[in-house]
């Protein structure tokens, strides 16, 4: 079965490249582009992985996260935050409201996959 990855992200840009990316590496890929809609596909469609940008419309990142790790039937998802909020507060932050991993922008995405791809594996385990 196709492992999933849920992208959430405002900046086009960002969105094209990560999706563009995780088909590439073998993953089927959903877009949200704010924080209620990313949810609202959670509802719909778990992915397996989630990339969450912090700073989104009407939720942000943070809120988004925290909502996912409140739902137990979300637990095996894996959560990637991606950030242009680099302070160790920031990624303290994340990491505690239970991100598997916190990245700041500006990133490479083939880092990212490559993280993606580790937490996955990871989770067949």
């Amino acid at each position: 079965m196709t492992r999933s990855v849920l992208v959430v992200e405002d900046e086009p840009n960002i969105v094209d490249s990560l999706s563009f990316l995780m088909k590439q590496a073998g993953y089927g890929v959903q877009v949200a582009r704010d924080g209620d809609a990313a949810l609202r596909v959670m509802e719909s469609r778990m992915p397996d992985l989630v990339l969450l940008d912090v700073m989104l419309p009407r939720r942000d990142g943070y809120d988004v996260c925290r909502a996912i790790r409140a739902n137990p039937a979300w637990d095996g998802v894996k959560i990637i935050m991606l950030t242009a909020k680099g302070r160790e507060l920031d990624r303290r932050k994340g990491l505690e409201l239970g991100a598997d991993d916190y990245v700041t922008k500006p990133f490479s995405t083939r880092e990212i996959v490559e993280r993606a791809r580790k937490l996955l594996e990871g989770a067949e385990e």
